[in-house]
């Protein structure tokens, strides 16, 4: 009889255990903070230039691993490689995250994430923008610091876009994207 108890006990607690651990995961996290992005025309004879800016997510936890992200950024550069232009890059990407929350405070992941791209430029009072097609591919590392805080000290990104460039049409620029910011979870 006190062997049926006991294990029953031990179901019962494991049970509660995995309830338990289960709510310590947040179901959505949302992330801000400030992104470098090296952008790398494929046109010979155009150096690549570097732009600031920052960028968001929102991811929902769909289990203790996989989840679904909504990524935006915007990138600025002014004067891009002397030339007086003006350029803005902005990004709206989509697609599912994997994560690893083995660890108590710290959670590595790695994610695809497929949309759409817009650049706008202009010099000595004319300006242009285009759309192409956009998607990355990286990962990052959040540490937790409360239940309900966490900071990404690094996130790396490779995203490639498709922009038209000139006579040459559609090309692909591979840039990368360096992220690092806070994490709110609910």
């Amino acid at each position: 009889m006190k062997g049926k108890l006991v294990v029953s006990l031990l179901a019962l607690l494991t049970c509660f255990g995995g309830v338990a651990h289960a709510q310590d995961n947040s179901k959505v996290d949302i992330f801000a903070g400030y992104s470098y992005l090296r952008f790398n025309p494929s046109t010979a004879g155009v150096s690549s230039f570097s732009t600031n800016g920052g960028s968001a997510s929102i991811s929902y936890n769909a289990t203790h691993w996989l989840s679904g992200v909504a990524d935006f950024g915007a990138y600025h550069s002014g004067n891009i490689l002397n030339s007086g232009a003006d350029g803005t890059l902005s990004t709206y990407l989509f697609g599912p995250r994997v994560s690893y929350r083995h660890y108590e405070r710290i959670t590595p992941f790695a994610q695809v994430l497929f949309g759409v791209a817009h650049a706008s430029a202009s010099i000595a009072g004319a300006s242009a923008s285009d759309n192409a097609f956009a998607m990355s591919v990286g990962g990052g590392v959040d540490v937790g610091i409360s239940r309900h805080l966490a900071v990404r000290p690094v996130q790396l990104d490779y995203l490639l876009t498709r922009f038209n460039e000139g006579a040459n049409g559609a090309q692909s620029q591979n840039n990368l994207r360096v992220s690092t910011g806070v994490v709110f979870r609910f």
